[in-house]
């Protein structure tokens, strides 16, 4: 499956910003999705993740009450609602493809999309 990330920009502190994952392939339907995120001189961690049925979801604690994942399993994507932005959450956003659940070591990613947040 390939994966194109979008909808990465420039927010303030406090807004909110939409990531889109588009995949390509006719089994899209069939993996867990999900979103990783790598700041500055940080090590890449997850985010988020979906299973194929769009139940269950899981958060990082960093991001648990702020952001959301959903899919659209008819036009193949994923997507990243993250709402009371903060500055760290700055990062490059990767979205992720895997078998029957999001893990560390998700086989398939996409390009990853910059996310940055002013104070």
């Amino acid at each position: 499956v390939q994966l194109q990330a979008s909808g990465g920009g420039l927010v303030q502190a406090g807004g909110s910003l939409r990531l889109s994952c588009a995949a390509s392939g006719r089994t899209f339907s069939s993996y867990a999705m999900g979103w990783f995120r790598q700041a500055p001189g940080k090590e890449r961690e997850f985010v988020a993740g979906i299973s194929w049925t769009s139940v269950p979801t899981k958060y990082a604690d960093s991001v648990k009450g702020r952001f959301t994942i959903s899919r659209d399993n008819a036009k193949n994507t994923v997507y990243l609602q993250m709402d009371s932005l903060k500055r760290e959450d700055t990062a490059v956003y990767y979205c992720v493809a895997d078998q029957v659940v999001v893990t560390s070591t998700p086989p398939y990613w996409g390009q990853g999309t910059q996310v940055t947040v002013s104070s």
